[in-house]
């Protein structure tokens, strides 16, 4: 098996108890035992959303600390190679943010499979012949 890219709803619902995924938990363990890369923005995309989570009440400041400590554990692997070209093309033509655009376009460039639960990404990484989420089901609309 190979490296996979992971968005953050897949982290996400991996850390936070209340949003457990089968799916998530899937490719984690692909993460744990192969590694994970991602693009730059899931840095940032991580922190908000813990943040924003913290603000709810969902969580406490201590378990974003131990959460953030636990992605450094995972060694995830930071991708700053972007192609800028790709990553609009495939923003445009799959009618996506950039921002999600970043990790179909790491995997892509990089011939990965991308873990995500967000159905849109899903059906873009598919649309294009990137690999998703394993033999597991698409993701909920």
């Amino acid at each position: 098996m190979t490296a996979i890219v992971i968005d953050n709803s897949v982290f996400l619902s991996w850390c936070l108890g209340d949003e457990d995924d089968p799916r998530a938990a899937h490719a984690m363990q692909r993460v744990a035992e192969e590694g994970g890369v991602v693009p730059r923005i899931w840095w940032y995309e991580l922190r908000n959303a813990l943040l924003m989570n913290e603000r709810r009440g969902r969580i406490s400041p201590q378990q974003v600390s131990d959460t953030l400590d636990d992605s450094l554990a995972l060694g995830i692997a930071i991708d700053d190679e972007h192609d800028a070209s790709l990553l609009l093309e495939l923003a445009r033509q799959q009618e996506l943010s950039v921002y999600d655009a970043a990790y179909l376009e790491v995997a892509f460039r990089r011939s990965l499979p991308l873990a995500t639960l967000d159905r849109r990404l899903h059906e873009a990484a598919e649309a294009i012949g990137v690999s998703t989420n394993g033999p597991h089901q698409p993701p909920p609309a």
